[in-house]
């Protein structure tokens, strides 16, 4: 130590200005908070496992779930949304996400705050977990990066079949800009509206799922029905792929949820856990209640429960016990198959693919589940500081900022969409399928 300040002394000039320099230098790096490797590795692998929820998870899922002249453009709209998210967020999503809070706590102050570009991230940069450790900032970014991209997907499973993919690049991009990177902040940023609130959300209840759902609700109510809908028959042209995407889809969710503790501790454990018993539940929840309303219990059903208790589950994977987790995964799957095979009928919107009845309901039933579930009473994790029926007040009140700003926000994304490309195809690409019309190849020779 003695010797490398003096050498720097001598080089410098001999000056104890610059000893003072050196020694200050070298304590300032000592200072610096290093990246834990093993929660930094478990981060990086989390993410990945993100990205393994778009593509293949999703796009199997949803592609499945559609008649066969549409699946490669399901396909191709969700991965291209992807793409499209992943770019805006590094040029200007996460200063918007996660940048200083602005006075009112909407949104973060992405003109001032350097990160643009991420130019202000390097390799040296850290972001702070739940404790004293950090990660890197840019496996932070990768993280949090995934999220917004799978989340704009999720959206589009109302408007498949008819509406058009450069409308699809129009919408994700404005519809991110001004849905989703304000709600993230509020959420998650440390000075958001309702992170200063005191609601509860792991890993995207309202972030993700009531964002989404309730986003592809109002697009798929101004984007119209389906040509024959719903007089003639559209069965999911591959229950098999789907079911390959909702196998892919759970194993990723474990990126999603567990990884959002950004450490691998205790509560990643948890959350781990309670995503495997939470889906486990809402899974054959859902087909029971197939059987209990006269119906046989299918495979569809089964995948449909499935995504309904993952849903449920994400606000709540680190705020609930497992058997808090277990009811949650059921309540959130009965009232899912309600809405999709009851009230849906009614209301005769065409939500092609459920996304806001599973995503928007499950997300919604979950978000105000976890005021309950977390009270230790319940086996959850709260230290009983806020009661019970406090902390469900605080989780209606985020459920509906999260409702309505993204029902206003959807409604603009779309409109300006419909000003710049327009919507929907022409009524012989949506008979012919918009594999050929919009892309010129068909999945199946």
């Amino acid at each position: 130590m003695i010797r490398k300040l003096v050498t720097g002394a001598v080089v410098a000039g001999g000056s104890m200005l610059a000893t003072t320099a050196a020694f200050a230098q070298e304590a300032a790096e000592k200072a610096a908070p290093v990246p834990n490797p093993g929660n930094n590795a478990w981060m990086m692998t989390a993410t990945v496992l993100v990205l393994l929820m778009i593509l293949p998870g999703l796009a199997l899922f949803y592609g499945g779930l559609t008649r066969s002249k549409n699946m490669l453009s399901t396909m191709t709209q969700i991965g291209a949304a992807a793409a499209l998210a992943m770019l805006i967020w590094v040029m200007w999503g996460y200063s918007m996400a996660f940048g200083p809070t602005t006075s009112e706590g909407f949104i973060g102050n992405f003109v001032s705050s350097g990160s643009l570009f991420l130019s202000s991230v390097t390799p040296d940069s850290t972001a702070a977990t739940f404790s004293d450790e950090v990660i890197s900032e840019y496996v932070f970014v990768s993280f949090q990066m995934t999220f917004a991209a799978i989340t704009a997907a999720l959206v589009l499973g109302a408007t498949v079949e008819r509406m058009k993919f450069s409308a699809v690049m129009v919408f994700t991009a404005v519809w991110l800009t001004i849905v989703y990177f304000p709600i993230a902040h509020m959420v998650w940023a440390g000075g958001g509206l309702l992170f200063k609130l005191g609601a509860l959300d792991f890993a995207g209840g309202t972030v993700v799922h009531i964002n989404a759902g309730v986003s592809a609700l109002v697009a798929a109510i101004i984007l119209g029905k389906r040509k024959g809908y719903p007089s003639e028959p559209m069965p999911p042209h591959s229950l098999t792929l789907t079911m390959v995407g909702t196998g892919l889809l759970w194993v990723g969710w474990f990126g999603f949820n567990a990884g959002s503790e950004l450490e691998a501790d205790g509560t990643a454990g948890l959350a781990m856990i309670n995503t495997f018993v939470a889906t486990a539940s809402a899974g054959l929840f859902w087909m029971l209640a197939e059987k209990v309303s006269g119906h046989k219990g299918s495979a569809l059903g089964f995948c449909s429960g499935i995504i309904a208790g993952l849903v449920a589950v994400t606000p709540a994977a680190g705020n609930s016990g497992p058997f808090g987790a277990i009811v949650l995964g059921a309540v959130a799957s009965i009232v899912c198959f309600l809405v999709v095979s009851k009230l849906k009928p009614k209301l005769g919107f065409d939500d092609s693919l459920d996304a806001f009845g599973i995503h928007g309901v499950g997300g919604i039933v979950g978000a105000i589940g976890t005021g309950i579930v977390y009270q230790p009473v319940f086996g959850g994790p709260g230290d009983g500081s806020t009661a019970m029926g406090a902390q469900v007040w605080i989780q209606i009140q985020a459920v509906l900022v999260s409702l309505v700003w993204a029902a206003i926000g959807t409604v603009i994304a779309i409109y300006i969409a419909k000003l710049i490309t327009g919507l929907r195809v022409s009524p012989e690409v949506e008979q012919e399928g918009l594999d050929i019309g919009e892309h010129g190849e068909r999945a199946y020779n």
